[in-house]
Order: C-alpha cells, then structure tokens, then sequence
C-alpha cells in the first residue's frame, strides 16, 4: 500500500482518483491486526488505489475529515466523499470488503 507523502498529495488523489485511504498509527494494534490482510483486499478491490496515511503524521488531515479512531477508511471518487468506515473498533476482513463492495452501489 502506498504511503502519503503530504495533504497535498491527499487532495490530489482525492479529488482525481477513485481512492481510498486507511487511516492507521505505528502504535495501533488493530491496525496491525489488519495489515496481514490488506494485499488481499486491495488485489480484489483493484479499481480503487489504496493510500496508507499515518495519523500521527498527518493529524490536521485527520481533524480536518473526522478521523478520530483507527483504523479508519475514507473513500473517494473524483473529489466526492463515496464512503467512511470510521470508528475506534478492530475491522475484520470481511466488513472491509463488505464497506468497499456498497462503495459502488
């Protein structure tokens, strides 16, 4: 998964590609727990590019959008906010695919 670079980046992808970003921390151990299976996931949800953002690196990002628990995920296509699977809670698998899947509904 590619890593963000800075919240211009951000707004770049946001407003011109169909992404969506995983809100993560080095500390967090749920978001250790889900890193294994990520791959996977991308690899079948591949229309959408997947970014890594560090909310330790990039807290006004996550102020800024509402990103107050990880992991977290904000999705976009074409500068529209499509989706968040937002909360404090340990995501599994299957409603990670689950929140990408209604993305396209």
């Amino acid at each position: 998964m590619e890593k963000l670079q800075s919240a211009q980046q951000f707004s770049q992808l946001a407003n011109n590609s169909s992404v969506i970003f995983m809100f993560t921390a080095g500390w967090c151990p749920d978001c250790r727990v889900i890193d294994p299976i990520m791959p996977e996931v991308e690899k079948k949800f591949s229309e959408y590019q997947f970014v890594s953002v560090d909310r330790d690196e990039f807290i006004d990002l996550c102020i800024d959008n509402d990103i107050y628990g990880i992991p977290s995920f904000l999705a976009y296509r074409g500068g529209v906010e499509r989706g968040r699977f937002v909360s404090r809670q340990r995501k599994t698998q299957e409603e990670i695919e689950s929140f990408i899947s209604e993305l396209s509904k």
